[in-house]
Parts: C-alpha cells; structure tokens; sequence
C-alpha cells in the first residue's frame, strides 16, 4: 500500500517496451521507488479519481508528476489530460506528456490543455533513458509543487 504523500509517478504508457524502458531508466538513478503503471487512459482516470479498480483510494494521495503517452487505448491521452486540468482535486498535477508524436497539433493541443512539458520519446536507448533521467530528476527533485488547499 502506497503511504500518504509517498506516489511519486503515474505512468500512463500502453507500449509495454516503453513502460519497460522508461521504469528501467527511472529505477537505474533512484527515480521510480513509487510509480504505479497503467496501461491506458481510462485506468489513469480511475487511479486518479478514485473510481473503478481503484474505489476508495484516497484521492488526496496524488502524484507528484504524471508521464502521459498520448496514443492509448480506451481513453486517448488527450482526453485523460483534458480531465485533469477540468478537475479541481487534480488541476495542478504536473502531466509530462511522454510521447513519440511530433505533430504540431498534438503539441499545441497539449499545451492548451496545461501539459507541463512535452517530450518526444527519443529512439535510441541511451537518449531516451537520458530523456527519462533528466525528467525524473526535474519534476521529482527540483520541482517546487504548489501547496493544495485543504
């Protein structure tokens, strides 16, 4: 059971060699003792707001980033980010949307909707577990997150 205020990261990633690349680069610096991985937009939904699977989850435990891919099933990306800014207990979560689209309009999409940061997922191994490392180390270290008010 995840301890209050201990969820770091929610990964929301269908790929399972995504998944498996991203948690790799993110355990190999320390960066993923707290993630929960989900497998598409709608179980991101229901981690979140606490519905499904997940009924009676506290909703205040909330994590520290969210690292969205934008194509995924049930759900789309776009969609599961357009809901979190919507919602109150979930608007200042930051959504990092990790992604291999580098169109133009997903990117300016994301943006409107209040993504945090857009990452284009890097090919070659090394650059993508550098990519993950340095985003890691931002949002989960240097990230100053507001205060939420009770």
């Amino acid at each position: 059971m995840i301890m209050k205020n201990e969820l770091e990261i929610l990964l929301v990633e269908d790929n399972p060699t995504d998944a498996e690349l991203t948690i790799r680069a993110l355990k190999k610096h320390h960066l993923a003792n707290n993630l929960i991985h989900v497998k598409d937009g709608q179980a991101a939904l229901d981690f979140l707001f606490a519905t499904g699977p997940y009924a009676g989850r506290d909703t205040n435990e909330l994590p520290k980033v969210v690292l969205l891919d934008l194509k995924l099933p049930k759900v789309g990306g776009i969609d599961v980010l357009r809901q979190i800014r919507s919602d109150e207990r979930t608007k200042l979560v930051p959504v990092v949307v990790l992604t291999s689209s580098h169109e133009d309009r997903d990117v300016i999409e994301t943006y409107d909707l209040g993504a945090n940061s857009y990452i284009v997922k890097p090919v070659e191994f090394d650059n993508f577990s550098e990519a993950v490392r340095n985003m890691g180390m931002y949002w989960l270290l240097l990230n100053e997150p507001p205060i939420r008010k009770s």
